[in-house]
Order: structure tokens, then sequence, then C-alpha cells
């Protein structure tokens, strides 16, 4: 394990029955990063964060957290984790949570300041079982920031939340990077991964397919998608430099292209009988819709 790496898998591969959650699996989470880990459902995200907290072990390859196996106590001191299925005692009150899951570590944060970054104050002596979905979110997420980890795991934090608790913890968040804590997050979320990440690895069929950063994503991004009705046949435009990929659904053709504007210029002059034409960026959403269907092709 490089010193500039907080925690990672390599090789990883791990079996369930006869479901391969992940097949060779390499990932590295960096100091000051937050990392987003995106895919479809079954893709691996849970599977490798499990393997990396140490609540399963590895069919093949390595799980590291701070150079050290994950199960050790030295190396589980330094995290904080917010699983997607979390089951608090439903009797102690919201402060008791956090003041008994601080009590575990070296130099946790002060209550108070846990209850005011995670918008709990109010309800700070309210039992955990009388919270709506959305505050036993951000309780959950309480608990997992109290112990002021180095790296915190996310898996799927935002799950259920209102706009404003989403927006509650979107700050938080900002904020533990700023004090220099690592983060891992889990997300099927695109708009999480883009407002938040500082690089983003998708995996697909429990494989990565990429890793950039959100500045290369949207380099993917920047492409821009056009559709129009013509006769020009789906291969010559594909030959076209610029041209990333060419559809032909219902009559009309489907581009991705990363120079719009000369190709708009092209198709007039190609086809003059040509019409419907629409332009519109392709999002991170369609990349990582393409990166994931390559994978399942």
């Amino acid at each position: 394990m490089t010193h500039s790496c907080l925690a990672e898998l390599v090789g990883v591969r791990k079996r369930f029955g006869n479901v391969v959650a992940l097949d060779g699996f390499d990932l590295q989470v960096r100091p000051g990063e937050l990392l987003a880990v995106l895919g479809p459902n079954g893709a691996g995200k849970s599977t490798a964060i499990s393997l990396l907290l140490g609540l399963r072990q590895p069919d093949a390859g390595t799980a590291r957290l701070f150079g050290l196996p994950p199960g050790q106590v030295e190396a589980r001191r330094r995290i904080g984790v917010m699983m997607q299925e979390a089951a608090l005692a439903a009797e102690l009150r919201v402060r008791e949570h956090i003041e008994l899951v601080a009590s575990y570590y070296p130099e946790p944060l002060a209550t108070d300041e846990v209850l005011a970054r995670t918008n709990l104050t109010s309800l700070a002596n309210r039992p955990y079982g009388k919270l709506s979905g959305g505050q036993k979110r951000l309780a959950q997420f309480a608990v997992a920031l109290c112990g002021r980890p180095s790296l915190l795991f996310l898996d799927e934090p935002t799950v259920g939340l209102d706009v404003q608790a989403r927006a509650t913890m979107w700050a938080a968040l900002r904020q533990l990077v700023g004090d220099g804590c690592s983060i891992v997050l889990t997300t099927h979320y695109l708009e999480e991964a883009e407002a938040l990440a500082d690089r983003v690895v998708v995996i697909a069929r429990g494989k990565m397919v990429a890793s950039a950063t959100v500045g290369e994503m949207r380099a993917i991004v920047s492409r821009k998608r056009v559709s129009c009705s013509t006769s020009l046949a789906p291969e010559l435009v594909a030959a076209w430099p610029g041209v990333q990929s060419v559809n032909r659904d219902r009559g009309r053709l489907e581009i991705t292209t990363s120079d719009s504007d000369t190709l708009v210029k092209r198709l007039v002059n190609a086809d003059s009988g040509f019409e419907g034409l629409e332009v519109r960026s392709a999002g991170l959403a369609e990349a990582f819709t393409e990166l994931t269907q390559e994978v399942a092709s």
C-alpha cells in the first residue's frame, strides 16, 4: 500500500453463490478527497465498502485500511461509517446515541457541534424511534461523524432525504473535507457526485469501468447529443470528425459529438432536406449510462 493511500482494494474477487459481486477489483482512497463510487444496483458498490470495513472477507485479493487489515482496532478507530441499513436503539435519544458512539473514539467532536452540523439540535432529546425516516438518516450521519474520523464511509446516505435534509448533509460533507477528512460516498444520484466529488469511480458488473476526476468526467460530459431526421446513412455520419457514436431511432439519427457546431453545418451541407434538429448536452447521467452499457454489451 502506498503511503498516499488511506484505504485500498487490490485484485479483489468476491462472489455470493453464483453471483460474482467483484471481479478483480482495484480501488484506492487518497487523502483529502471525496471519492464517489457510482454504479447501478447490484454493481458491487456495497460489497466493496464492506470489504474495506472488514465486514466481509475477499475470496481473493487484498483489502487494507490505513495499511492494516480492516478488522484491526487501530484502523477502525480512524473511520466513521453510515451504511444503507442501520438499526439504532429506538428508546435512546439522539444525543445519547451520539455520546455513546463518541465514547469509543480517542478525540471525538463535541456533541453539540455534531448536532449543529447535522441540523439535529432541536431533536437532540427525541427518542430515535420517534424520528421520521429522513431524521433517522441524519441521526445515523451524526453517529458516523461524531468520532472525528480521518476517513468516512457513506453508503447511499441521502436516499429518502427531503431537499432540506440533503442540503444539510451536503454542507456537512463539504465542511468535513475542508477539515481534512476523506470520504467514500456510494450513490446512484449523479447530481450528488457532480456537486461533491473530487473523483468518481464507476462500477458495473463487479468491475471498474472508469476512474476520473469530475473535471475529466465533464470532458466526457461536454459531448453533445444531436438528433435530427435525415436521409444520410449512419455509417457516413459516423466517419465524420468529432463524432463518437451514431444510432438510427425511428427514422431519426441520434449522434454524440464533441463538436456540435461543425456537425450541424456539415449536416446542412450534406442534406438540404434534413429537419427536426435537436441539440442537447450529454450529461453525467448519459456518460454514466454509456460506460455501464459498454460493460453490459
